[in-house]
């Protein structure tokens, strides 16, 4: 499962295909959508939810209130099911799509919606390798150094004055993280925890020079 852009998405995955899946776009959402997604995964495969194994989320980068609620459903299911909850980047995820439909070959670059006028972005050597840590930036920042890339994601289709090649698909698919995921571990690579990467602070501060109120 991924909530960590505008997409709420949910696969179930039997370790060497998506079995079913499910997708919705809505930014503010997330909290709503997530549940019923996971529920009508399962019905659509035609088990219940105690037949899971294993637990995958992505961890971001993202807005800090849409990817807390993948993280937190995603340890609530592992704890309540007794089973291993692994963490992909969502940047990762969608690299590996966008290899996976055949629509970048060779370095390109992913970038998603950070709003503030920001992108997250990572650059991939290949669909399966990224070559350096996720960051976040405004696009014109960073439009020379990616300058001649393919760029995937809505962070590109956003600013194409910045990243002219923008390439889809613009949301990840939760198949995608799961397909990830299981190539990993099937060649026995570590995953990461499911901890979320915000790379800034969440927008929610507290006021500074508040009074503090006490009793007489």
């Amino acid at each position: 499962m991924d909530t960590a852009t505008p997409a709420v998405t949910v696969a179930l995955h039997d370790g060497t295909s998506v079995v079913a899946s499910s997708g919705q776009v809505d930014a503010r959402r997330h909290g709503e959508l997530l549940l019923p997604a996971v529920d009508r995964v399962l019905a659509e495969a035609g088990v219940k939810l105690d037949a899971v194994t294993g637990v995958v989320v992505g961890v971001g980068p993202g807005p800090y209130t849409g990817l807390r609620v993948g993280l937190v459903t995603a340890a609530t299911f592992g704890s309540a099911l007794a089973v291993p909850v692994h963490g992909i980047c969502t940047l990762d995820g969608l690299a590996y799509a966008a290899g996976q439909d055949g629509g970048v070959e060779g370095p390109f670059a992913v970038a998603t919606d950070a709003r503030r006028k920001e992108v997250y972005w990572a650059r991939y050597e290949d669909a399966r390798t990224r070559t350096g840590e996720p960051a976040v930036d405004r696009p014109a920042d960073i439009a020379g150094a990616l300058a001649g890339l393919p760029v995937v994601g809505a962070g590109a289709a956003l600013y194409p004055e910045a990243f002219p090649d923008a390439r889809g698909p613009e949301h990840v698919a939760a198949g995608a993280l799961a397909s990830l995921a299981a190539e990993r571990l099937a060649a026995g690579q570590e995953l990461l925890e499911p901890q979320p990467l915000y790379l800034r602070r969440p927008d929610a501060q507290v006021p500074k020079n508040y009074k503090v109120v006490t009793p007489k």
